[in-house]
């Protein structure tokens, strides 16, 4: 059986677009050719798409990193680059995505078939064949692709489920969804078998049938971390209806349901307003007097009639709950949970501007960045154009203006991503 796997950490990189080219046109018979520098190729974009056909977040424990393809050079004789393909990951519905460099919530995959963009692919560089104008019809330069972009995510699984079962260990969750649907969970007679949520189908009488969770059996403090419960509680956050089961045979059932409503207070407050049903369950252990009475208790207690005795083991009320719960969902809204989505399009932002200056000696500058990087790479140090417009970039990127608040003076060697060039405050 496979492990049930909610929360894991992934790192996705979207293509690179490919450099342009830069190239000339040679035909024997054609005169004066001209520039033929194709274009590079898009990188990649990354997606997520949101499937029911998965459950768990265990496939990103074996493969935790994931690239797109990276788009290509561009060619001679005006060829462009092919662009990469995108890349699409599934992911189970339910999931909620985090960037951790950000700690912002990036997406939330709440319905089959939704999908969203999570990292954008470089654009493709323009080969030299796009530089050219009737004043200047031999352009000696061409353009780096922009870079891919890398984000660090994490991802959380929040189960989407009709009904979600709570209530104290050995309480008779794990019975009561066995007997309801065609789960099988592990069931015995101590506390915390439940260890993973358990899904369940529950069918209709009429209609198709409705989805139920059991959670593992939360304990006072569960919301701060105690016992097994805090663990899963995020999975009855987007449940319809509550059934809050209530073993009856214990000597304080009613404090034991009120430590549980805090707990969810504590995790939710938005838990503690959601609709309950109360099961009191084990009635098979006690006279039906005696059982009675404990309900009367609970109805004036928590105000409500929504209160059944059931034994699920024997079965005893089950229908009748049953008709209820169906009732309750067709009267109830889907609950449509408002997360604090905030797409952070400064990660979609393939502009790599930043660079970083160190003095490496009296008269020498160092200049490193990823931007100059990609511009070293499509530059011709023997081409004085393409210098020239190397340094026309520089001086757009402030970076010459940063060298002159850290001193440098006339002569001075700037070494850009492995170009050396003579500063000349002149020009410069």
């Amino acid at each position: 059986m496979a492990s049930f796997i909610d929360k894991a950490k992934i790192r996705v990189i979207s293509g690179a677009g490919g450099n342009g080219a830069l190239a000339w046109r040679r035909e024997k018979y054609v005169d004066k050719g001209g520039p033929a520098g194709g274009d590079g190729g898009k990188g990649g974009d990354i997606y997520f798409i949101a499937t029911s056909d998965m459950s768990t977040l265990l496939d990103f424990t074996h493969k935790s990193v994931y690239r797109a393809q990276c788009g290509e050079n561009g060619k001679n004789k005006n060829c462009h680059g092919k662009n990469g393909d995108d890349l699409y990951i599934k992911m189970p519905v339910g999931v909620v995505v985090r960037d951790l460099k950000t700690n912002k919530l990036i997406a939330d995959l709440d319905e089959d078939g939704k999908f969203v963009l999570i990292a954008k692919g470089g654009r493709g560089g323009r080969g030299n064949a796009r530089f050219a104008t009737p004043q200047h019809r031999a352009p000696q330069f061409c353009e780096p692709g922009e870079p891919s972009i890398e984000r660090e995510l994490e991802l959380e699984l929040k189960l989407i489920a009709d009904v979600g079962l709570v209530g104290m260990p050995n309480a008779g969750k794990s019975t009561l969804i066995s007997v309801m649907s065609s789960a099988r969970p592990k069931i015995a007679d101590y506390p915390f078998t439940t260890l993973v949520p358990n899904l369940g189908v529950v069918k209709k009488e009429h209609g198709d049938g409705y989805v139920i969770a059991d959670i593992p059996g939360l304990i006072e403090g569960a919301s701060c971390g105690l016992g097994l419960g805090h663990e899963f509680l995020r999975h009855v956050q987007r449940c319809k209806l509550l059934l809050h089961i209530v073993d009856i045979s214990q000597e304080n059932c009613i404090d034991n349901y009120e430590k549980i409503n805090n707990e969810l207070e504590k995790f939710d407050k938005n838990l503690a307003k959601r609709e309950q049903i109360v099961v009191l369950n084990k009635t098979d252990v006690l006279d039906i007097e005696h059982a009675q009475q404990i309900k009367k208790e609970f109805i004036k207690k928590v105000n409500t009639n929504d209160v059944f005795l059931i034994s699920a083991v024997s079965t005893h009320g089950l229908k009748e709950l049953e008709n209820h719960i169906s009732y309750r969902l067709e009267h109830i809204e889907d609950i449509k949970i408002k997360l604090d989505i905030e797409q952070d399009y400064d990660s979609f932002n393939n502009d790599d501007s930043d660079y970083i200056i160190t003095k490496l000696n009296k008269n020498t500058y160092e200049v490193t960045g990823g931007k100059l990087k990609r511009l070293a790479s499509v530059t011709d140090i023997k081409n004085n154009i393409q210098i020239k417009r190397y340094m026309n970039i520089m001086d757009s990127m402030g970076i010459y203006e940063q060298l002159r608040k850290c001193g440098i003076r006339d002569g001075d060697t700037i070494i850009a991503a492995g170009i050396e060039i003579i500063y000349n405050d002149d020009y410069c």
